[in-house]
């Protein structure tokens, strides 16, 4: 009996206010009053931001060129595989109507272009991007190893199909020879990709660090002379190579090519004039019905020229208000309706007291007869 007696002790909680569930509590009383300034104040904070956002996004400039069938020659060049060494290139001339002021970005667009599929998102090896062990190549499937088994570096799908179209922009300054605009190839990926999930093998010549490993089969060039201008620039920390290894997740996206270098003529950004584009047409679309283009945009506080947020904050402060003006209606109807039923409500009362207190000073003053 001792020993079930304290086994039962043992297994008791400590006397404490969090074990005994003796903790203060505060429970919420929800007022109608509450209620509503609550929904006004969201329905005002989420309209002046979604006004705010769709403002700053209606402030960018932005231009955008197609040029699938502008370059149509090049495109149905590209459409046969034995034309991959062939170069084709095409000129685009385009007029800038305003200066597009500050830092000005140049992105690559796709239309029709699907890299969120399971099997193409799955096609690569973090491992071999790392620079850990390049011949790691298991999940790469189909484009693991070439045709006498050496492994691919970087192999994959993504990889192999990376973006490969020369993009140069051109600059008439008073109708005279045009000048290249000044762009920058680096500082385009997010730093955690740059300095985090890529790396390059641990050498100082790459061409001996990738030694035993061959191209992806579209490639013209191995990973590592991709920049002969930047030596840095090569291999798995190659700007381009990194930003395209980043999948989008919807058919139609852009990605980040160049940025300006607010040098000379540019130091105010891009002025009105004249311009071109120089392309040198690589990447084939025309196949599973997709398109290219090249935009040039500014940006601000917010972001791009996406008006998702802004509509998103605005609609949510919408249907807020109407949820306030909603429920403030029902209220009021429900308070009208109250006031006039409690009125015959306390008349009713009285009389069932009075009647009690009759029935009581009956039944006392028999008492005392008797």
């Amino acid at each position: 009996m001792k020993r079930t007696s304290e086994e039962s002790q043992s297994r008791l909680p400590d006397n404490s206010a969090l074990k005994q569930q003796q903790l203060p509590a505060y429970r919420l009383q929800l007022t109608a009053t509450g209620v509503l300034s609550g929904f006004f104040a969201t329905g005002v904070f989420c309209l002046g931001v979604g006004i705010i956002l769709i403002l700053s996004a209606k402030s960018i400039k932005e231009i955008e060129i197609k040029y699938t069938k502008i370059c149509g020659n090049c495109a149905k060049l590209r459409e046969d595989a034995t034309n991959f060494d062939k170069e084709c290139t095409c000129s685009i001339p385009f007029y800038l109507s305003e200066t597009m002021q500050g830092n000005v970005y140049m992105y690559y667009k796709l239309y029709g272009f699907y890299q969120n599929l399971y099997r193409y998102i799955l096609s690569r090896s973090n491992s071999q991007l790392m620079g850990t062990d390049l011949k790691d190549v298991g999940t790469c499937a189909p484009f693991s190893k070439s045709h006498d088994g050496t492994p691919i570096a970087p192999c994959g799908a993504i990889a192999n199909s990376i973006f490969n179209d020369t993009i140069i922009l051109s600059y008439n300054l008073n109708s005279s020879i045009p000048i290249e605009v000044p762009m920058l190839r680096s500082g385009i990926t997010w730093w955690t990709d740059k300095y985090v999930k890529f790396q390059n093998p641990r050498s100082k010549n790459l061409s001996i660090a990738f030694a035993g490993t061959t191209k992806p089969p579209s490639w013209a060039k191995p990973v590592y002379e991709l920049d002969k201008e930047d030596p840095e620039n090569n291999g798995f920390l190659n700007d381009d190579f990194i930003v395209w290894m980043r999948a989008a997740a919807f058919p139609t996206f852009k990605k980040l090519y160049r940025r300006l270098n607010r040098i000379q003529y540019f130091t105010e950004g891009l002025p009105a004039g004249n311009y071109s584009f120089n392309i040198t047409y690589n990447f084939p679309v025309t196949r599973f019905r997709g398109e290219k283009s090249v935009v040039l945009s500014t940006l601000t506080w917010s972001g791009g020229s996406n008006l998702f947020l802004g509509l998103a904050y605005t609609v949510t402060g919408a249907v807020t208000w109407l949820a306030f003006f909603s429920m403030m209606a029902i209220h009021l109807m429900l308070k009208d309706r109250k006031m006039f039923f409690t009125q015959p409500a306390i008349k009713s009362s009285f009389k069932k007291k009075s009647r009690k207190q009759r029935m009581n000073s009956e039944v006392t003053n028999r008492a005392k007869d008797l």
